[in-house]
Protein backbone atom coordinates (compact mmCIF):
# COMPACT_ATOMS: atom_id res chain seq x y z
CA UNK A 1 0.00 0.00 0.00
CA UNK A 2 2.70 2.33 -0.55
CA UNK A 3 1.91 3.02 -4.37
CA UNK A 4 1.01 6.61 -4.94
CA UNK A 5 -1.95 7.44 -6.63
CA UNK A 6 -1.46 8.30 -10.83
CA UNK A 7 -3.88 10.64 -12.93
CA UNK A 8 -6.97 9.27 -14.37
CA UNK A 9 -6.79 7.04 -17.71
CA UNK A 10 -8.49 9.10 -19.85
CA UNK A 11 -9.09 7.44 -23.56
CA UNK A 12 -11.27 7.64 -26.80
CA UNK A 13 -14.19 4.93 -26.96
CA UNK A 14 -12.16 3.73 -29.49
CA UNK A 15 -9.18 3.18 -27.36
CA UNK A 16 -11.41 1.98 -24.87
CA UNK A 17 -11.58 -1.69 -26.96
CA UNK A 18 -7.73 -2.38 -25.67
CA UNK A 19 -7.75 -1.95 -21.93
CA UNK A 20 -8.06 -5.47 -21.34
CA UNK A 21 -5.64 -5.83 -18.77
CA UNK A 22 -4.79 -2.18 -17.87
CA UNK A 23 -3.95 -1.13 -14.27
CA UNK A 24 -5.42 1.93 -13.51
CA UNK A 25 -3.64 2.65 -10.21
CA UNK A 26 -4.71 4.02 -7.61
CA UNK A 27 -6.92 6.90 -6.25
CA UNK A 28 -6.43 9.46 -3.46
CA UNK A 29 -7.00 8.55 -0.07
CA UNK A 30 -10.71 9.60 1.09
CA UNK A 31 -11.78 9.77 4.97
CA UNK A 32 -14.59 8.03 6.15
CA UNK A 33 -16.18 10.58 8.49
CA UNK A 34 -18.80 9.93 10.97
CA UNK A 35 -21.17 12.30 8.79
CA UNK A 36 -20.77 10.43 6.03
CA UNK A 37 -21.90 7.28 8.46
CA UNK A 38 -25.19 9.08 9.97
CA UNK A 39 -26.20 10.79 6.80
CA UNK A 40 -25.58 6.83 5.13
CA UNK A 41 -27.68 5.56 7.95
CA UNK A 42 -30.56 7.95 7.27
CA UNK A 43 -30.77 7.23 3.77
CA UNK A 44 -30.71 3.36 4.31
CA UNK A 45 -32.56 3.67 7.36
CA UNK A 46 -29.67 1.33 9.03
CA UNK A 47 -29.20 2.86 12.35
CA UNK A 48 -27.45 0.16 13.71
CA UNK A 49 -25.68 1.55 17.00
CA UNK A 50 -21.91 -0.08 15.27
CA UNK A 51 -22.52 2.79 13.16
CA UNK A 52 -24.36 5.49 14.68
CA UNK A 53 -23.08 5.73 18.22
CA UNK A 54 -19.57 5.98 18.77
CA UNK A 55 -19.98 5.83 22.63
CA UNK A 56 -21.30 2.85 22.78
CA UNK A 57 -19.08 1.64 19.66
CA UNK A 58 -16.25 2.12 21.13
CA UNK A 59 -17.30 -0.73 23.74
CA UNK A 60 -18.09 -2.86 20.89
CA UNK A 61 -16.05 -5.63 18.41
CA UNK A 62 -13.96 -3.30 16.73
CA UNK A 63 -13.44 -0.54 18.98
CA UNK A 64 -14.79 2.30 17.18
CA UNK A 65 -17.96 2.97 15.30
CA UNK A 66 -17.27 2.02 11.20
CA UNK A 67 -18.80 2.24 8.30
CA UNK A 68 -21.74 0.35 6.82
CA UNK A 69 -20.06 -2.14 4.24
CA UNK A 70 -22.31 -0.55 1.67
CA UNK A 71 -21.30 2.97 2.40
CA UNK A 72 -18.07 1.54 1.56
CA UNK A 73 -18.90 -0.22 -1.71
CA UNK A 74 -20.54 3.14 -2.81
CA UNK A 75 -17.81 5.08 -2.93
CA UNK A 76 -16.33 3.17 -5.92
CA UNK A 77 -18.30 5.87 -8.14
CA UNK A 78 -16.49 8.70 -6.86
CA UNK A 79 -13.49 6.08 -7.11
CA UNK A 80 -14.06 5.09 -10.28
CA UNK A 81 -14.65 8.60 -11.99
CA UNK A 82 -11.34 9.66 -10.06
CA UNK A 83 -9.73 6.88 -12.28
CA UNK A 84 -11.23 6.62 -15.50
CA UNK A 85 -13.02 8.26 -18.30
CA UNK A 86 -14.15 7.80 -21.59
CA UNK A 87 -14.44 10.56 -23.68
CA UNK A 88 -16.83 10.92 -27.05
CA UNK A 89 -19.55 9.40 -25.83
CA UNK A 90 -23.11 9.91 -25.00
CA UNK A 91 -24.10 7.71 -21.96
CA UNK A 92 -22.11 6.45 -19.26
CA UNK A 93 -23.64 2.96 -16.93
CA UNK A 94 -23.08 1.63 -13.98
CA UNK A 95 -23.89 -1.77 -15.27
CA UNK A 96 -23.87 -3.44 -11.93
CA UNK A 97 -21.48 -5.86 -9.88
CA UNK A 98 -20.46 -9.21 -10.70
CA UNK A 99 -18.78 -10.34 -6.64
CA UNK A 100 -18.64 -8.26 -3.71
CA UNK A 101 -16.79 -9.45 -0.39
CA UNK A 102 -16.72 -7.25 2.98
CA UNK A 103 -13.20 -8.49 3.88
CA UNK A 104 -12.57 -5.89 6.54
CA UNK A 105 -13.98 -3.19 9.01
CA UNK A 106 -13.69 0.64 8.07
CA UNK A 107 -13.65 2.34 11.37
CA UNK A 108 -14.65 6.13 10.97
CA UNK A 109 -12.04 8.42 11.13
CA UNK A 110 -10.05 5.98 8.80
CA UNK A 111 -8.75 6.61 4.98
CA UNK A 112 -9.61 4.56 1.93
CA UNK A 113 -8.72 4.72 -1.52
CA UNK A 114 -9.09 2.39 -4.56
CA UNK A 115 -6.93 0.34 -6.89
CA UNK A 116 -8.59 -0.68 -10.28
CA UNK A 117 -7.63 -2.84 -13.00
CA UNK A 118 -9.85 -3.46 -16.24
CA UNK A 119 -10.09 -7.30 -16.79
CA UNK A 120 -12.27 -7.72 -19.85
CA UNK A 121 -13.61 -5.59 -22.44
CA UNK A 122 -16.18 -6.22 -24.86
CA UNK A 123 -18.22 -4.40 -27.51
CA UNK A 124 -22.19 -4.74 -26.86
CA UNK A 125 -24.85 -3.79 -29.07
CA UNK A 126 -26.15 -0.80 -29.45
CA UNK A 127 -22.45 0.48 -30.80
CA UNK A 128 -21.67 -0.21 -26.87
CA UNK A 129 -19.00 -1.23 -24.57
CA UNK A 130 -18.68 -3.07 -21.60
CA UNK A 131 -15.85 -3.17 -19.04
CA UNK A 132 -15.47 -5.56 -16.08
CA UNK A 133 -12.96 -3.85 -13.56
CA UNK A 134 -11.71 -5.28 -9.94
CA UNK A 135 -11.66 -2.84 -7.35
CA UNK A 136 -10.04 -3.36 -4.27
CA UNK A 137 -10.62 -0.43 -1.61
CA UNK A 138 -7.96 -0.27 0.86
CA UNK A 139 -7.66 0.83 4.61
CA UNK A 140 -4.95 2.76 4.99
CA UNK A 141 -2.43 1.43 7.20
CA UNK A 142 -4.39 -2.42 7.08
CA UNK A 143 -2.98 -5.46 5.65
CA UNK A 144 -6.47 -6.35 4.33
CA UNK A 145 -8.25 -4.33 2.32
CA UNK A 146 -12.34 -3.01 2.78
CA UNK A 147 -14.06 -3.76 -0.11
CA UNK A 148 -13.30 -6.05 -3.19
CA UNK A 149 -15.37 -6.30 -6.30
CA UNK A 150 -15.70 -6.67 -9.77
CA UNK A 151 -17.99 -3.59 -11.20
CA UNK A 152 -19.61 -3.42 -14.44
CA UNK A 153 -20.04 -0.50 -16.55
CA UNK A 154 -20.96 0.58 -19.67
CA UNK A 155 -19.99 3.36 -22.38
CA UNK A 156 -22.47 3.87 -25.39
CA UNK A 157 -21.07 6.41 -28.53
Amino acid sequence: MTENTTAATVVSFDEAKDLAGRDLGYTEWREVTQQMVDTFADATDDHQWIHVDPERAKDGPFGAPIAHGFLTLSLIIPFWSELFDVTDVKTKVNYGLDKVRFTSPVKVGSRIRMKGVISDVQEVKGNGLHLVTDGTIEIEGEERPAVVATFLSRFYA
